[in-house]
C-alpha cells in the first residue's frame, strides 16, 4: 500500500529538481554579462616574433575565444569573442603588450558588436 505514494514521489522529485535547475539557469542567464565580438588588426613588427602563439596563450588565459592569423601585408588579424570585460582585457593586450620580441605600432578594432552566443569554442591560430 505504501508503494504507490513512494512511486509517485520518485517520479515527481526529479521533475521538481529539473524545474528548479531550469529556473536557476534562466536567472543566471538574465544576469549574465553581455557577450562581445570584435575584429582586430595589429600593425608593427608582429610577424616572425611568435605573436600568434603568444596571442593564443593570452586569449586562453583571459578566457576569450576566436582566432588569429598572419596577413600577406605583414600584420596580424583576428577576432575575439567573450564577456565584455574579458574582450576589453584582450584588446588592451593586443594594443600594448604582444609577444616579447614584437613592436606594436598600432592596433585597429572594427565590427565590435554585442552577440547572443559565442561562435567559437576556443581560441585558435589560423594559417
Amino acid at each position: 500500500m505504501c508503494a504507490l505514494p513512494l512511486a509517485a514521489a520518485a517520479v515527481t522529485a526529479p521533475r521538481i529538481q529539473l524545474q528548479l535547475l531550469c529556473r536557476g539557469l534562466a536567472a543566471a542567464m538574465s544576469t549574465a554579462r553581455p557577450l562581445k565580438s570584435v575584429d582586430y588588426e595589429v600593425f608593427g613588427r608582429v610577424q616572425g616574433v611568435c605573436f600568434r602563439m603568444y596571442t593564443e596563450d593570452e586569449a586562453r588565459k583571459i578566457g576569450v575565444v576566436g582566432w588569429v592569423k598572419n596577413t600577406s601585408k605583414g600584420t596580424v588579424t583576428g577576432q575575439v569573442q567573450g564577456p565584455e570585460e574579458k574582450v576589453n582585457s584582450m584588446k588592451s593586450w593586443l594594443s600594448n603588450v604582444g609577444s616579447p620580441s614584437s613592436r606594436i605600432d598600432r592596433t585597429t578594432f572594427s565590427n565590435e558588436k554585442t552577440i547572443s552566443k559565442l561562435e567559437y569554442s576556443n581560441f585558435t591560430i589560423r594559417y
